[in-house]
């Protein structure tokens, strides 16, 4: 309509459909209702968010707790004198006033307990992950992960809008063939590998990773967040695994809720990388520093497992022995190398779901793992061990497990 000499266009209303505004209407919420109202009518139970007891009785099969320390009297005490002594939080960026003695003394010793000249920590694993990688890549790079990378390494990946690429699980015949075919047409390549899968329980080939970085000049990445403390003779991870110096050019990734039974992540590495890090990465620079108390419970973790290298080797004989009962049974683990992690595979995911329910009512606790965590065709259940796990407890949860897979 006309205004004066202004020529007013009214565009005609058009309806928004609510899956594209409401947040219950959204495809991806409606999918999941879905999924999860078809599986309370097939009468199996919501399988997550249990609530975790401290009942004797029970077998837990569940945490990462590998050595036993979550609860350990001189970790629970270092947490509770740093409570007393700076509060409950940090309540600042590390760069800008948060930064604590506690914060410097695990970077350093972590540092000396990797063998790397350098290390930081931060307030979260996957965010560590996600951080790390977006900042160091961009459009005119290359990421290549394996195909059973945890979903921190992807986030990471996808949020650095670098072409991105993955090869067959463990398989660095795979790897090779795409640093041949695509290495050449990007300005960075970054390598990202786990240093012990945790949905799987294997670990890749060191040496030959190191290899490759060698021989196609790309950066390469390590995410031991389930290899430190469980690895290696002394638990120092998959380089001690593989008696191996840790080298410079690896970026060492790593997490503090495992062995050392706190809350966070660390990066490891040369003494010029982390001071850039420490000054640049977003994720440390823009989020509060690591709380007192999980600072002081990972470092008390960490000298308690620098003192008691022997929770690593009973780790290894309680490893032992859950391999020998698996076998004995009958029951498939896979590629799974026999440390700390062991996948059961079953053909169906109801299947899978129906005995972790049927345990965890027998007082056993083992976690379902099915699509999309893993492949469809890879539906699991997943048992983690500690030092602390008793023969007769791996007995009663196998014997129960090969009675239902066999019911």
């Amino acid at each position: 309509m006309p205004m004066g000499n202004i020529d007013v266009h009214v565009e005609p209303w058009v309806e928004i459909s609510p899956e594209k505004y409401r947040l219950d209407c959204l495809p991806e919420v409606r999918r999941f209702q879905g999924r999860f109202e078809k599986a309370q009518n097939a009468g199996i139970e919501q399988p997550y968010f249990r609530l975790r007891t401290e009942d004797p009785d029970k077998v837990n099969l569940n945490s990462y707790n590998y050595l036993g320390l979550n609860g350990h009297p001189e970790v629970l005490q270092a947490a509770k004198d740093a409570v007393d002594k700076y509060g409950t939080s940090a309540s600042a960026s590390r760069l800008v006033g948060g930064e604590l003695p506690l914060h410097r003394q695990l970077e350093q010793e972590l540092a000396d307990f990797l063998g790397t000249e350098d290390a930081m920590v931060l307030v979260s694993g996957h965010a560590t992950n996600v951080t790390l990688i977006s900042y160091l890549l961009g459009p005119a790079d290359l990421v290549i992960h394996d195909a059973f990378a945890h979903d921190s390494a992807v986030r990471g990946a996808l949020a650095s809008r670098a072409k991105r690429c993955q090869f067959s699980h463990n398989d660095l015949s795979s790897l090779e063939e795409i640093l041949k075919r695509e290495r050449h047409n990007y300005r960075r390549t970054m390598v990202l590998v786990e240093g012990l899968y945790s949905m799987d329980g294997d670990f890749p080939n060191l040496p030959e990773l190191e290899r490759l970085q060698e021989k196609y000049n790309f950066m390469l990445m390590v995410d031991e967040a389930h290899s430190m403390g469980v690895l290696g003779e002394t638990g120092r991870g998959i380089a001690e695994q593989f008696k191996m110096r840790r080298s410079e050019q690896i970026i060492w990734m790593g997490t503090l809720s495992k062995s050392l039974a706190s809350c966070g992540g660390y990066l490891a590495g040369s003494r010029d990388f982390i001071q850039f890090l420490r000054h640049s990465l977003p994720g440390f620079v823009y989020s509060v520093g690591m709380t007192p108390a999980n600072a002081a419970g990972a470092l008390a973790s960490l000298r308690i497992l620098k003192r008691e290298p022997q929770r690593v080797a009973k780790l290894r004989t309680v490893s032992n022995t859950m391999g020998r009962l698996l076998k004995e049974a009958n029951l498939s683990t896979g590629t799974a190398q026999g440390i700390a992690i062991f996948p059961v595979f079953f053909p169906e995911p109801h299947q899978v779901m129906q005995i972790s329910q049927a345990l965890s009512q027998r007082g056993i606790e083992a976690s379902g793992i099915i699509f999309p965590a893993v492949p469809r065709s890879a539906s699991r259940l997943r048992f983690f061990l500690s030092s602390l796990h008793t023969e007769e407890q791996l007995k009663r949860a196998v014997d129960t497990l090969q009675e239902l897979a066999e019911g």
